[in-house]
């Protein structure tokens, strides 16, 4: 039992942190974003199992968070208010065609970075975008002014 309460308040923390640290995909992360993941799983594990290194300990933690995981995807789903917390909303980066500096500066992403996104998607300047948009999902959309 000592180990499905672990689970269940620590499920909590990793979400929440998750959800503050980044929103940039798996496949763009930089390295520290990686060591970050990597050792927040192994305190994790650490804090949840402690000494019990059992397979039926283990075995009680993967079905917990198996079950936690299901649980916020199913409340994800249904309730609005938890997807936002969750998942977040889209942010708007380019409006108009005026970069929104505040936005950029909390989602912690340079006009750099910005500018490679839309030359990645053939965009050759940020002058030619009328809307580009950080999606939920980490990817940035973008809509060309048009011509």
């Amino acid at each position: 039992m000592d180990l499905v309460l672990r689970c269940i308040i620590l499920f909590p923390v990793v979400v929440l942190l998750t959800r503050v640290v980044t929103r940039r995909e798996l496949g763009s992360l930089e390295p520290f974003d990686l060591v970050l993941l990597v050792v927040l799983g192994d305190l994790l594990q650490q804090g949840i199992t402690q000494s019990d290194y059992s397979v039926t300990g283990s075995a009680i933690v993967i079905i917990t968070i198996g079950l936690l995981t299901i649980g916020t995807a199913q409340l994800n789903f249904h309730v609005r208010r938890v997807r936002v917390f969750i998942e977040g909303e889209p942010v708007i980066l380019i409006a108009d065609g005026t970069i929104v500096e505040k936005n950029l500066r909390r989602e912690r992403i340079t006009q750099e970075e910005l500018a490679a996104q839309a030359r990645l998607n053939e965009i050759p300047h940020l002058s030619a975008v009328q809307w580009a948009v950080l999606e939920t999902n980490g990817r940035i959309s973008f809509l060309q002014a048009s011509r």
